[in-house]
């Protein structure tokens, strides 16, 4: 009986080819789809899973209180907090800090070879870690031993990545490299371990590790590192011991930080609190806003899953929509079947073996494009997504259980309303469809374009976004800016008559130097406050460290007052402050105007420290737009001070390339032993939307494959209305009816439930899109043209699919549609 089906079904299927190619092909762009997606989804819900001690392993963050402002939660602690933990608490089997290189996007690594040849190298994700790192975290070493590779001072632990492009295929422990780090400064380091990455995903995405001890942050320990209250920079791991309950554990934090802290704290005017947070759950927590790695957006994971599930609903509403379209085809087949004796039942499970054979050629198919476009999709999305077969054969057993399913749900509203055709009727050509029939496949078009419609709406809003952060007045001159990393003292010393020498060149307008600029992470603060206050009132204000030249490098603009210039050279002296308006305002200054000449305090140990404000800055996004603008402030210091990482060059229009070639020429010159980098500043700038431009082109991708989807099922509404009207539109040609009256006929109906669709679509893409709108400090807003451009394209897409049924029809011959009345 099976074999029975299976032979007729493919019997149908070879007969009605292009029927068959059409929903073959939408079935298997929508399993593609959901797919990629669903892989995606699996990818970013894997994080540390293969971590051994997944189960007991807690990230311990902190809680900032202070009165009259919001609780803020980071996932930061103090550098003694992570002793304290396991000396205070026998729950705690181990505990590990970890510290970012956070001063530098990458690392200056130096090797001499055996044959005399210096090798440079700059390489990201660095990282200072505690000698049981490893003891806590899984890490696949393929050389030395993770229980001793950070023990002893001044040692490294590599990826193999890293490890070959130094060594190649030499073995790597033994052998000596020099790190020159900006945080942790110049030093020769024996490798002591090289592990291989896994291909689960970690939040963890280091590419070198350094010991503690041995470098300058093993001196800065040894001064502050005792001080539970403040050098909040350090990311502590604690083990917990297998049935130790973390909610009891953490009910004791506020008590620990109160014996160790709580003196310090009062006289900072604040309290914190530690807390914990799963390690399985931090890529996807959005506890704290940012971690080791950034953690993921939820809402977009939210918006990625509706797309898949819509995209297959939409490719289970084109099969109905398709096979009950040539209904009419199969209705003498159903009607003959039944005169011979054949049962509902029978006829049921025939239409439904149908559906599923062509499901299961869809998924294979869909299996073969999701290969072909998944290193297109890992390029898009930014991950590093593989399918392997052993490993993730329950993930396609799956999918292909979903494509059976999927195939279940499409066909059965087919199998049971052709099966239901009464054989009289049918044999006597009296097929008729009743009004609920219609009513559900006009129902299930508008759903498809109330889908298709909000993804327009959302691709047109994101896109506007994206445009608007790309083009918005950031407060400085982003073009024309060449930013250049120093990260030795030798490029540090040179910086000066590096300096001069650009500045003799027509082409270079201004060289400034600073320990950071806008876009980057900024790391260092001050909590200041002005006379008449305590620390009590004292607020926030990152700062920044520049030469003179630095803020007329980037048209930074004066609110009041001036900027640093070397014409006041007493302003290096430490105590003289520029801040921005944002400053003076959170710190409750009256104006510009009568902020400048005041002081401005902080407490540090018992010591007060005063600063004179010399000038107002109008505010600018040294962060980007998802953020508002907070307290900023500038200090001068001297090029020979150590704080300058960056230089930044300001420079003429014109041919780019000829001055990029002056400044690495002038750049070996000073320091030909450093590897020549530079970056533009808008384009850094533009980095931190990576996440929101990767949204977009994802939206805006599957937005296509969901338009294109629904223009099937369109088109299929379309065919079976003109094979319903047949006979109609013949009786109107023959009595008169020109071509475009009846295109048009048959085009008003579905062009009223593209309207529906719009109307109904509207205000829920206006929800959601606000929604993510509010992610961003500063924005477009939604408004009235972006729903009549959707309208407009709705409509446009509608008849363009429309229009080829409309057509055909409308020029058919009405003898041959007639020759049988």
């Amino acid at each position: 009986m099976i074999k029975n089906y299976l032979k007729i079904a493919w019997r149908n299927m070879m007969k009605n080819k292009f029927f068959s190619i059409v929903n073959i092909f939408g079935l298997s762009v929508g399993l593609a789809c959901c797919m990629l997606i669903t892989l995606y989804l699996h990818y970013e819900t894997s994080y540390d899973s293969y971590q051994k001690n997944i189960k007991n392993l807690y990230q311990v963050g902190t809680t900032s209180i202070k009165k009259g402002e919001k609780d803020n939660k980071n996932p930061y602690t103090s550098p003694p907090i992570a002793a304290a933990l396991k000396q205070e608490f026998p729950e705690v089997d181990e505990t590990a800090r970890l510290l970012a290189l956070m001063t530098d996007d990458k690392n200056l690594v130096q090797y001499n070879s055996p044959g005399g040849e210096k090798k440079s190298f700059l390489e990201e994700n660095g990282y200072i870690a505690d000698p049981s790192f490893f003891r806590l975290f899984t890490y696949n070493f393929i050389e030395g031993n993770p229980h001793s590779a950070l023990r002893n001072p001044n040692t490294i632990v590599i990826s193999e990545t890293m490890a070959k492009k130094i060594f190649g295929s030499q073995p790597a422990v033994g052998k000596v490299v020099r790190v020159k780090s900006n945080m942790n400064g110049e030093y020769d380091y024996t490798v002591s371990g090289v592990f291989r990455p896994l291909n689960t995903p970690t939040h963890i995405n280091a590419n070198f590790f350094l010991s503690y001890a041995g470098g300058d942050m093993e001196k800065y320990l040894s001064k502050n590192g005792s001080d539970f209250a403040r050098n909040n920079m350090f990311y502590t791991y604690a083990l917990l011991k297998p049935g130790a309950d973390a909610a009891k554990l953490e009910s004791k934090f506020q008590a620990f930080m109160k014996k160790y802290a709580g003196d310090d704290l009062k006289r900072m005017g604040k309290d914190k609190k530690e807390f914990l947070l799963p390690v399985k759950d931090i890529h996807l927590s959005d506890k704290v806003s940012s971690n080791v790695t950034p953690p993921a957006s939820k809402t977009y994971l939210y918006v990625l899953a509706s797309i898949a599930v819509f995209t297959l609903l939409i490719a289970c509403i084109n099969f109905m929509n398709l096979s009950t379209a040539r209904s009419s085809k199969r209705s003498s087949e159903v009607g003959v079947r039944k005169v011979l004796g054949a049962e509902k039942g029978a006829l049921v499970r025939q239409f439904l073996g149908e559906s599923i054979l062509m499901t299961f050629i869809a998924f294979v198919i869909a299996v073969l494009i999701t290969i072909l476009l998944l290193p297109i999709f890992n390029q898009v999305s930014g991950k590093q997504i593989i399918i392997t077969f052993p490993e993730d054969k329950f993930l396609l057993v799956g999918f292909l259980i979903m494509a059976l399913a999927t195939g279940f749900v499409a066909g059965s509203y087919p199998a049971f309303y052709l099966s239901s055709f009464n054989p009289v009727k049918v044999l006597k050509g009296k097929l008729t469809n009743s009004l609920a029939v219609v009513a559900v496949r006009k129902g299930l078009v508008i759903f498809q374009f109330i889908v298709s419609v909000i993804l327009i709406l959302a691709s047109v809003v994101i896109a506007r976004q994206m445009h608007y952060m790309r083009t918005a007045d950031l407060g400085f001159t982003r073009d024309q800016q060449i930013v250049i990393p120093m990260r030795s003292a030798i490029s540090k010393s040179k910086y000066t008559a590096f300096k001069n020498e650009l500045t003799n060149n027509t082409q270079v307008i201004s060289v400034g130097a600073s320990t950071y600029y806008p876009g980057i992470d900024n790391a260092f603060d001050a909590v200041y406050y002005k006379d008449g206050q305590t620390m009590n009132n004292a607020k926030y204000t990152k700062m920044n460290y520049v030469d003179e030249n630095f803020m007329h490098t980037l048209n930074l603009r004066a609110a009041s007052g001036r900027l640093f210039s070397p014409q006041f050279k007493s302003d290096t002296g430490g105590n003289r402050i520029i801040i921005n308006e944002a400053a003076i305002k959170q710190m409750g200054f009256e104006s510009a105007q009568k902020a400048v000449g005041q002081n401005i305090h902080f407490d540090l140990q018992g010591k007060t420290y005063n600063f004179e404000i010399i000038g107002i800055v109008k505010d600018f996004h040294f962060q980007d737009l998802h953020v508002a603008v907070a307290p900023y402030g500038f200090q001068l210091v001297s090029a020979n001070n150590g704080l300058f990482n960056y230089m930044t060059i300001h420079v003429k229009s014109g041919n780019i390339n000829q001055v990029l070639k002056l400044i690495e020429d002038t750049w070996r010159k000073y320091d030909p032993n450093e590897p020549f980098e530079y970056s533009f500043l808008d384009e850094t700038f533009q980095k931190n939307y990576l996440s929101d431009n990767r949204l977009a082109t994802i939206v805006g991708y599957f937005t296509v494959v969901a338009i294109l989807i629904s223009c099937l099922g369109l088109f299929g509404l379309a065919a079976f209305s003109a094979e319903q009207r047949t006979k109609e539109i013949g009786i109107r040609k023959v009595l008169g009816a020109s071509v475009s009256t009846v295109v048009s006929l048959l085009s008003v109906d579905f062009l009223k439930l593209i309207f529906i669709s719009v109307i109904i679509a509207s205000p829920v893409a206006w929800w959601a899109m606000n929604k993510w709108l509010q992610g961003f400090a500063y924005r477009q807003p939604v408004d009235w043209t972006i729903f009549a451009y959707t309208t407009i394209i709705a409509i446009v897409i509608g008849l363009f699919t429309i229009g080829s049924q409309a057509i055909k029809a409308a020029v058919a011959n009405p003898v041959k549609s007639l020759r049988s009345e």
